[in-house]
């Protein structure tokens, strides 16, 4: 679930979210010029909300928040590999996007929908006071639309029942010895592209295992990207028939297709359910409920249909969660299996 409010090593809580971002850019040597282009927004952007649900990790190698206060990330895009800056001048105002590599010119036409501006916000109806006190508290909120299906895709499957230690483990460690170096300065040589659909069908099993990750998520990964061209059709889809193509795929069931359709898509509705923790924290804070099942949140979120993912992320953030009364979920070994 796209939303933080403290950390805590939940998989609720700790995947997505807030990326601290400093509020004021200085002054620094990006290295060699890209592509450039600025956007104004009709509101006030947060990069570290908005952005924030796509950084898989403190160590994710696709994602780089800096101390200038920019966003960094490296995305294989349909024209290739790119690098993406993004900043807010400041006092707010003007966004600057600064691309490079073969996919830059595909990154810059897409910055307005990745800083929200296909969301809208202005239809959101707060019902509940802690909602509300959320809302209000976090005007930069956005939800991003990327564009992108397997770039989500991949790391949402990787995170399906381990704790979030295991899965950001394995998309770095994957990512990095599979993937390529970012084009252009790339946050100082820090960023690194996913693999191509080719050369993740191509990794080899003893390196899904060095990585962490059980047969079972390997093989639904290696379905996905056998259809990637069908895959990424669906950005051209409504969040509901993306959904319906991706549970498609042998692996990937419902909890996937919807941490997938928030970030490809925006998908304002697209509520997860299947989580540990979302409905037990959604049940506590509307209703000081915190058994509650998926069930019982779909119809606590009911009020919100049509927007009950920001309902639930406003949730998150709000930090309104119940007491921890039960052991953290131990790391698996696969090693023992």
């Amino acid at each position: 679930m796209a939303g933080r409010f403290a950390p805590r090593s939940t998989r609720t809580t700790v995947r997505g979210g807030h990326v601290p971002v400093p509020a004021r850019a200085v002054a620094r040597d990006a290295g060699a010029p890209g592509r450039v282009r600025e956007w104004v927004p009709r509101g006030p952007v947060d990069l570290g909300l908005v952005l924030g649900p796509l950084r898989r990790g403190p160590g994710d190698p696709t994602f780089r928040a800096m101390p200038d206060g920019s966003v960094w990330r490296a995305s294989l895009t349909p024209a290739g590999a790119g690098t993406l800056r993004v900043s807010v001048a400041p006092g707010g105002g003007a966004v600057r996007g600064e691309a490079w590599g073969p996919g830059a010119e595909w990154l810059l036409e897409g910055l307005p929908e990745l800083l929200g501006a296909g969301d809208e916000p202005e239809v959101f109806v707060p019902r509940h006071r802690v909602v509300a006190r959320a809302w209000h508290r976090r005007p930069g909120l956005r939800l991003t639309r990327t564009g992108l299906v397997l770039e989500s895709l991949i790391p949402s499957v990787l995170e399906q029942k381990v704790t979030t230690d295991e899965a950001y483990r394995a998309w770095r460690l994957l990512v990095r010895k599979f993937g390529q170096p970012a084009p252009g300065p790339a946050a100082g040589g820090r960023l690194w592209v996913m693999p191509q659909p080719r050369t993740w069908a191509l990794i080899p099993s003893w390196e899904w295992h060095r990585a962490g990750v059980d047969n079972k998520r390997a093989s639904t990964i290696l379905r996905a990207v056998r259809v990637a061209r069908r895959m990424e059709e669906a950005v051209g889809m409504s969040p509901e028939e993306a959904r319906a193509r991706l549970e498609v795929v042998a692996g990937i069931g419902p909890w996937t297709s919807a941490e997938t359709v928030q970030r490809s898509h925006g998908a304002a509705d697209a509520v997860t359910v299947g989580d540990l923790h979302l409905p037990g924290i959604v049940g506590w804070a509307l209703a000081g409920d915190r058994e509650a099942d998926d069930a019982a949140m779909l119809e606590l979120l009911e009020p919100y249909a049509g927007q009950r993912h920001r309902a639930a992320r406003l949730i998150l953030l709000s930090g309104r969660v119940p007491e921890r009364r039960a052991p953290r979920m131990r790391r698996g070994d696969i090693g023992v299996l």
